[in-house]
């Protein structure tokens, strides 16, 4: 891999957050760098003025990809490799890398990965203040699919350091490194819009522990059957941890070391050793069984690194990541919460099963091509009413009244299209005592670029009546 980028032609396709910082990078090191995106130079705006002002080259609209001739493409993680104007370029002796693999190519510390369809940044969350509360803030770093790109941050980041990286099945599937320490939290239908189907979905994944070393862990989510079977896949020498409720304690694997949740506390216990209790239940300030899966998966990552004595703190404190299960305010008697993160069925039924009610739920979002059946037996056994809106709306709405556990009215569903109205829709289904909750089950690019901006826009929806 190319580490020295004096004199290099490099081509950066895509202009998204992770990029933008890595054309910096090169342009520092003398890179020739040609960016190219799809939307049109016009659409860049300011964005195209300040590239070309530094001797960076555009290359816009439809023919974005076409003629490259560049010694090496960072490709950004949501354009696949295999487009027919990269593989012609790599045909010709090209190198197709990205960000994230040229950063594990040079990190010089430890680097912990968390990939899965639900819960990774709630894990990778509590991993890195696990961290901090162990060694400072001046050696822990977190970047990936969450936070800044690491790859600017090189110059701080030392041998003694800890790099924490949320890695999505984009990134991941064409890695060929993998981190010191590897969290697989499971494995649901997700980003089949992207991936050919869902067996490259999980081939993809794999790559956050294919490569390992010895000495290296594993850690897996034990209620999953894909996750749990990939024990099996580690590499000589590596240690397998699975984590997971008291129903798979006996289903671990010999030599792997598990860590379960059992009488109202989280236990962990060693290959041939006794159960050791970490925290108590009680303990963890966020709502839902969900929640306490990422607590152990993010223990089994640090046990050895962190001493357990910072665990019970910062379950105790810790109040999650923002647009998930976020608390936005009550209004007329009912409480409202922000999980515009939920962009999966799986997601969803985590987020309603955490309440002590049945709810009121806006769902609906973008296309991506993913089954609702489970999403609706979700909603029939945990929601009040429920508020269809954008592009899946009518899909969500025909799989839940198919349900055979739907009976007419229960739970109620109302559609509307527009984000906006439906919010208004589920304040005006809701009475006092009721919660309403954003969690849509669907990626957002139908209406909005993310799912942040979706989640803002839900709070100020709600913020802003009086």
């Amino acid at each position: 891999m190319t580490t020295d980028y004096s004199g290099v032609s490099v081509s950066v396709i895509g202009l998204g957050v992770s990029n933008r910082p890595l054309i910096d990078w090169l342009l520092e090191r003398g890179a020739t760098v040609t960016a190219r995106d799809k939307k049109s130079r016009k659409e860049l705006g300011e964005l195209a003025d300040s590239l070309e002002a530094r001797g960076v080259k555009l290359v816009c609209g439809e023919g974005y990809l076409d003629g490259i001739t560049d010694k090496v493409i960072f490709r950004s993680p949501g354009i696949r490799f295999d487009k027919p104007q990269l593989a012609e370029a790599v045909a010709r002796g090209a190198e197709l890398i990205s960000e994230m693999e040229l950063f594990f190519e040079l990190c010089p510390c430890p680097i912990i990965g968390i990939t899965g369809s639900d819960g990774k940044t709630t894990t990778t969350t509590i991993i890195y203040k696990l961290l901090k509360l162990q060694f400072g803030s001046g050696r822990v770093f977190v970047g990936g699919n969450i936070g800044a790109p690491l790859l600017p941050r090189l110059d701080k980041i030392t041998p003694d350091s800890y790099c924490v990286v949320e890695l999505s099945s984009f990134q991941l599937q064409t890695m060929r490194r993998s981190p010191d320490v590897a969290v697989v939290t499971n494995i649901t239908p997700n980003h089949l819009d992207y991936h050919l189907d869902m067996a490259e979905y999980i081939d993809a994944k794999r790559n956050i522990f294919r490569h390992q070393k010895p000495g290296s862990r594993l850690v897996l989510g034990a209620p999953c059957e894909v996750t749990r079977a990939m024990a099996a896949e580690a590499a000589p020498g590596v240690s397998v941890t699975l984590f997971g409720t008291d129903k798979t304690a006996g289903e671990v694997p010999e030599g792997c070391a598990q860590l379960y949740r059992r009488d109202g506390n989280i236990y962990y216990r060693r290959p041939g050793g006794e159960p050791v209790k970490l925290i108590s239940l009680s303990d963890i300030l966020l709502p839902g069984a969900h929640n306490a899966e990422n607590y152990m998966a993010a223990f089994a990552a640090v046990m050895g690194i962190v001493d357990t004595s910072h665990f019970a703190p910062l379950a105790r404190s810790f109040q999650g990541v923002e647009h998930r299960c976020q608390f936005v305010r009550e209004y007329g008697g009912v409480r409202y919460y922000n999980s515009s993160i939920d962009s999966s069925p799986t997601r969803t039924a985590a987020a309603l099963s955490a309440f002590d009610r049945k709810v009121i739920v806006i769902c609906g979002g973008y296309d991506k091509q993913i089954p609702f059946d489970p999403l609706a037996k979700s909603l029939c056994r945990y929601a009040k009413a429920v508020v269809l809106t954008g592009a899946t709306g009518p899909k969500i709405r025909e799989a839940l009244l198919a349900c055979p556990d739907y009976t007419e009215g229960n739970p109620a569903v109302v559609s509307e299209p527009n984000f906006d109205e439906a919010v208004e829709a589920a304040r005006r289904a809701a009475g006092p005592g009721d919660i309403v909750i954003l969690s849509p089950a669907c990626a957002s690019f139908d209406v909005f670029p993310n799912f942040e901006a979706r989640g803002h826009r839900f709070c100020d929806i709600v913020r802003s009546w009086n």
